[in-house]
């Protein structure tokens, strides 16, 4: 009962407030109803009236909403003193209460049975009196204000005209995908769309006005001509590019002018390929590994077709190397769209020994018809080290280590580095100082071999760092910067490097890719950044940055081996029929002329041109160039669209410009052309003329 009681108090209180907000609002509503009527007759006025009325339904609904059970509770206290201020205990549980508090709770309950308060809010009269009768004056005044001259009076209406006929379309257009998609055909109601590509659309149009013929005009010159089928008009098309077009008629009115439809197609994407393992792209093995496993996904934004593993097996060294290539089909598990294979590779099967490599790729095809997509995973190499003393015998040229054995004492830094922080503690300020500049030492002369192989300037002669991650070092190198004298039988070249130094390594200058270099070079960057903190006595900020030299010398020391490409000699067939003639009538100067560059951008350029230089546009051969263009070299929907703008309106001077800036992207920029002499100053012509020989009439006595 209680309960009830409450309710019907919330909800009396709330409905009052909501009348007080709308007895506030609803002068100033027909204030604003009059003035739209003034100004946009019957329309503005029900818009305004039922903007106003929304606008006052949300205040009241919002002040209503602020009366919740707080509001109550002070309410019930405020009105009713014979609650004793405990309406709280109203809303609390009687298993949560005391012995004191739920007697309270009964007392109260009693009470407000007996005689339940009023909480609604007062008619607000007074400010209403003052309110209503200014918004009334206002209407009068808005109403009888005098018209505008010129403006025709609603009383004298004239006869009504004949309204000319205007031409109204319904369309539907029916969507088609290529069978190998696995997409049903849609239907939308509309023109224009977006399909796959290779789908066929087609159009059915119904006209309000029939006309006697109907086309759609493509923006780039294209036509389809729709044939008529019991007042209804059909066509059809197969789409591989994006198109704009426009519908024609004859015998009839023109449709409402408008932008032009677009017909967006989907391109059908390659596979994508993601390679699970191994994980990286070089592997060596182990010598108890019999199978190499290999694990991939690959995913199709419509359906996959065939998956073929390629592996292809080098044995021997040196000129005795041999070539197989082998293809396995595979076959996955999952659905059309994504399937993941996995095939373990037996390599006794193979024939695979010491010294040989087995590489592997995956190709993956889509079923597109007629031609599928292909995509290829890069090269895994699986390699077997060949015994120590016998790789690269005899084929010096062909095979090259990239890395140095001094090349791996980046991890001893790090355990140098290491355990000063662990010994700082026990370290006065002036040794850890000391120890930290000899780290950073070793750290600078490790930096400085490895920029030998980015063509950087040695600093000063040091010697290459003797410590190692636990292989033998060789001491031949310990010596190698030391300034010795010249033997007496040096030749040019010994001297020139004894004297001098070398900005870069002859031997390894092409044994790196540029991605090698461009982690190399990311090494010396974190290697000066560690040089520099170990010099200023923090180990501590130091050693992240050793961190991540290591992983990537460790990156690059993947890329070990370099082979080189053998060239064979081929010699052009000789004429046996010409030997020992004498005749070299056909024989012409091989010289090697320059031919000028072949320029590709050369439409797209001529049109940029004309429309800077305000000359006419060559509509025809833009249309041909951008048929011929892929559609990921340009915007071919906004090219067609500043097109078929500058169509309708040859002479709109914002379409040439917006055409323009749309055909900048696709220029190439210019070669840079050489630069001529500058012409010479006085002093330079009379340098020149001291230079120039004695002409031929000043000859010596």
């Amino acid at each position: 009962m209680s309960a009830a009681v409450l309710q019907r108090l919330k909800r009396r209180a709330q409905w009052r407030r909501a009348l007080v907000v709308a007895l506030a609002w609803l002068p100033w509503i027909g204030v604003a109803v009059a003035i739209a009527w003034r100004l946009d007759g019957a329309t503005g006025a029900a818009f305004a009236a039922a903007a106003g009325l929304a606008a006052c339904a949300l205040h009241a609904a919002l002040r209503a909403r602020a009366i919740d059970t707080a509001w109550l509770v002070a309410a019930l206290d405020a009105a009713a003193p014979e609650l004793q201020d405990s309406a709280d205990l109203l809303f609390a549980r009687t298993d949560a209460l005391g012995p004191l508090q739920a007697l309270q709770q009964t007392r109260v309950l009693h009470r407000l049975g007996m005689q339940p308060p009023d909480l609604r809010e007062p008619l607000p009269w007074r400010p209403l009196r003052r309110t209503l009768p200014v918004a009334v004056i206002g209407v009068l005044v808005v109403l009888a204000w005098p018209r505008p001259h010129g403006e025709p009076a609603p009383i004298a209406a004239t006869p009504a005209q004949p309204a000319a006929q205007v031409q109204s379309l319904q369309a539907s257009l029916d969507i088609r995908p290529p069978a190998y998609t696995g997409l049903a055909a849609r239907r939308l109601d509309a023109i224009d769309g977006e399909a796959e590509q290779g789908s066929t659309l087609a159009w059915t149009l119904r006209f309000a006005v029939a006309p006697q013929s109907v086309r759609l005009r493509f923006v780039d010159g294209d036509t389809l001509e729709l044939t008529r089928d019991a007042g209804v008009w059909r066509g059809e098309r197969m789409f591989e590019r994006s198109a704009l077009f426009r519908i024609e008629t004859d015998g009839a009115p023109p449709l409402p002018n408008g932008p032009p439809y677009r017909i967006e197609i989907r391109p059908d994407l390659a596979p994508q390929i993601r390679v699970l393992q191994p994980e990286r792209t070089l592997s060596v093995l182990d010598a108890a590994t019999r199978r190499w496993q290999l694990v991939f996904e690959a995913s199709d934004d419509h359906a996959l077709g065939a998956a073929t593993l390629e592996l292809t097996l080098a044995q021997g060294s040196g000129e005795q190397v041999t070539v197989s290539e082998r293809r396995i089909a595979l076959r996955g598990e999952g659905d059309t769209r994504t399937r993941r294979y996995a095939h373990a590779v037996e390599l006794a099967a193979l024939g695979y020994a010491q010294g040989d490599d087995l590489i592997a790729r995956v190709t993956v095809r889509d079923t597109r018809a007629p031609t599928p997509n292909v995509a290829r995973s890069a090269s895994f190499i699986l390699r077997w080290p060949p015994p120590q003393g016998t790789d690269g015998t005899g084929v010096e040229g062909l095979v090259q280590t990239a890395m140095p054995a001094y090349f791996r004492s980046q991890r001893q830094i790090i355990i140098d580095t290491e355990a000063l922080l662990a010994q700082r503690a026990q370290l006065d300020a002036a040794t850890v100082l000391a120890r930290s500049d000899a780290i950073g030492n070793d750290q600078r002369i490790l930096r400085l071999r490895y920029g030998q192989f980015l063509g950087e300037e040695s600093e000063t002669d040091a010697p290459p760092p003797r410590h190692d991650d636990g292989d033998d070092h060789d001491d031949s190198h310990a010596d190698d910067a030391h300034d010795h004298a010249p033997p007496a039988n040096a030749n040019a070249d010994d001297l020139m490097r004894g004297a001098g130094h070398l900005h870069d390594l002859p031997e390894a200058a092409t044994l790196l890719d540029p991605a090698a270099r461009e982690l190399l070079r990311a090494a010396l960057n974190e290697m000066w950044q560690a040089e520099g903190a170990l010099r200023g006595g923090h180990p501590d900020a130091a050693l992240p940055f050793e961190r991540r030299a290591l992983e990537f010398i460790k990156r690059v020391q993947q890329a070990d081996r370099i082979y080189l490409a053998r060239v064979g000699l081929e010699l052009p067939q000789l004429d046996p029929t010409r030997r020992l003639t004498g005749e070299r009538d056909p024989l012409t100067a091989r010289r090697d002329p320059l031919v000028p560059r072949a320029q590709t951008d050369d439409v797209p350029r001529a049109a940029w041109q004309a429309l800077h230089d305000d000359a006419p546009l060559p509509l025809a051969e833009l249309l041909d160039w951008l048929r011929g263009t892929p559609d990921a070299a340009t915007d071919r929907l906004a090219l067609l669209q500043h097109i078929d703008a500058l169509q309708r309106d040859p002479a709109c001077r914002a379409c040439r410009d917006a055409l323009a800036r749309a055909l900048w992207p696709s220029l190439v920029p210019p070669p840079a052309a050489p630069l001529s002499r500058p012409a010479p100053d006085a002093v330079g012509r009379a340098y020149l003329d001291a230079l120039a020989p004695p002409a031929a009439d000043e000859g010596t006595p």
